[in-house]
């Protein structure tokens, strides 16, 4: 059996966001911190976001988030982004993690989660989304 067909694969998308889990990431237990995960996605959603609505955007929501599996030092950490909707100012946008384990060819999804992200003029006040 093959890799793909062993493990579930991550979306066929380019990550918005790639890093390594590492120790400096971790609670006294040596677990990676929830919170450490969290801002790895909302990085990665304010990326996609930005580009989506050409400019600078905020995160105003976290609609929704489960933890489904711990990660652990040494894990590649991606997170691959998707539209959800896009309104007059605002964008939601849903995130997932999955990583790949240290040594291994093993892939699996830990988190997901729905954030919503307000378009910002160059005032930092929110504006409307031109659509192209």
């Amino acid at each position: 059996m093959s890799s793909s067909e062993e493990y579930p694969s991550p979306p066929d998308l380019i990550p918005s966001l790639k890093t390594i889990a590492m120790p400096a990431d971790t609670n006294p237990d040596g677990d990676i911190f929830g919170g450490w995960l969290l801002s790895q996605m909302d990085l990665a959603g304010g990326t996609y976001a930005s580009q989506l609505v050409a400019g600078r955007v905020s995160t105003v929501a976290l609609n929704a988030m489960s933890f489904h599996k711990p990660v652990n030092v040494g894990d590649e950490v991606s997170c691959y982004c998707s539209t959800v909707d896009i309104g007059n100012t605002s964008i939601t946008v849903d995130v997932e993690t999955w990583v790949q384990r240290q040594h291994s060819d093993r892939t699996e999804k830990v988190t997901e989660g729905r954030f919503t992200f307000v378009a910002l003029d160059s005032h930092g006040r929110s504006r409307t989304i031109i659509r192209l």
